[in-house]
């Protein structure tokens, strides 16, 4: 992990929907550590500034994917870049998925919205050691299909079961339309037998996991993506505090049982 922004290019820019883009970045000179699918990087936009952004694929060679949304100063301008324009890349920092926790056992992956975009690896690691896990669910949900990110991946996954769900379809959506929460009963799983992974909008999250524990997959092992305003990176700011966490460092994954208590708190 380094404090000083180190240089990458961007190799390859792919739109995903209207406001969202997939940078792919590729190391100027010697690369950051090696990121695990969950952490997340301190992108720098020469200019304006720099954002926490998750990782949305890790290649070998040191390369790195981000899958931005433009919210902000600093977000539009990573999403207007360019290939071969440079970018400044801190990390790599937080706790990740642990995929490998959920070895022989089934998994269950739902994504709300760009939550998809730091579950995709996990996805992808999984996919690749198929003896390794039991039956591997994805379940996406997204307000609107045009708002649905990482369409072709999708498409080419074959697990167990992948669904795909939206709040307000279109004229052309043939899909199913509802919260993602619906595709539960649909998935191949043994509830006390299962990890879960989940990344999305808060209330989604609360949900979620709701339904995972009633269903009855242990509380610790539903692992879940925090999202807090991070500043610093290094738990010197207290801008990410969420109760006794500081979600730069001891997240922003945890179990369950850990953030149930305090997501119930009001404004916490």
């Amino acid at each position: 992990m380094t404090d000083v922004p180190v240089p990458y290019r961007v190799i390859a820019r792919r739109p995903e929907t209207a406001d969202t883009v997939t940078l792919r970045l590729e190391p100027a000179g010697a690369p950051l550590e090696d990121f695990t699918p969950g952490q997340f990087a301190m992108v720098h936009c020469f200019g304006r500034g720099e954002i926490p952004v998750s990782v949305s694929s890790v290649q070998a060679t040191g390369g790195l994917a981000h899958t931005i949304r433009a919210v902000g100063a600093v977000s539009a301008g990573l999403c207007e870049l360019q290939a071969g324009q440079m970018v400044g890349v801190r990390g790599p920092f937080g706790t990740g998925w642990e995929l490998e926790r959920a070895r022989g056992r089934d998994v269950v992956v739902v994504a709300g919205g760009i939550g998809l975009a730091p579950l995709r690896p996990l996805i992808l690691r999984a996919l690749t050691e198929p003896a390794a896990y039991g039956r591997v669910n994805v379940l996406v949900g997204a307000r609107t299909p045009s708002e649905l990110i990482a369409r072709k991946d999708i498409d080419s996954w074959t697990t167990a079961y992948t669904g795909v769900t939206v709040d307000r379809p279109d004229d052309q959506w043939r899909g199913d339309v509802g919260l993602v929460t619906s595709l539960l009963d649909r998935a191949a799983f043994t509830p006390a037998d299962t990890w879960a992974f989940v990344c999305g909008p808060e209330p989604m999250i609360r949900a979620t996991a709701r339904d995972l524990a009633f269903l009855g997959v242990p509380r610790e092992r539903v692992r879940v993506s925090l999202e807090r305003n991070m500043r610093c990176a290094t738990g010197h700011c207290g801008h990410c505090q969420l109760g006794p966490l500081l979600l730069c460092q001891m997240g922003p994954v945890v179990d369950w049982n850990r953030a149930e208590p305090l997501l119930s708190v009001r404004e916490l």
